[in-house]
């Protein structure tokens, strides 16, 4: 039988995974990435999202690693994916990160009721 985890995700004391007023300049909703900021300078990030042989090692990088082994496949909600709202305009938004995506395996974007599969390689 296949399994589903949750694996990368932080979340506030009061439940919260993003900041409010998702939008194109702050995509994690505003003030949602001090929410993440423990995560973005381990090694594991750096390399992940951009592509840099930098950043730190230890416990937060060990954990950050274990959150993208064997992976087979990523489910977005859509605020994960972009801004966009309402019908799908075109087929050209590649998601918050651009051309080059951290994820390296099929992501299935959840849609109101439809799931969009997408794959980044």
């Amino acid at each position: 039988m296949s399994r589903i985890r949750v694996n990368s995700f932080s979340i506030s004391i009061d439940g919260y995974g993003a900041g409010p007023d998702q939008n194109i300049d702050h995509p994690l909703g505003v003030g949602g990435e001090d929410l993440h900021k423990w995560a973005f300078p381990t090694r594991t990030m750096q390399q992940t999202l951009f592509g840099e042989d930098k950043g730190s090692t230890g416990i937060d990088d060990d954990f950050i690693a274990r959150g993208f082994e064997n992976i087979g496949a990523w489910i977005l909600g859509r605020n994960m994916f972009g801004p966009i709202r309402g019908p799908w305009p075109d087929e050209e938004w590649k998601g918050w990160w651009g051309d080059n995506p951290p994820y390296h395996v099929p992501v299935f974007v959840l849609t109101h009721g439809k799931t969009g599969s997408f794959s980044f390689f």
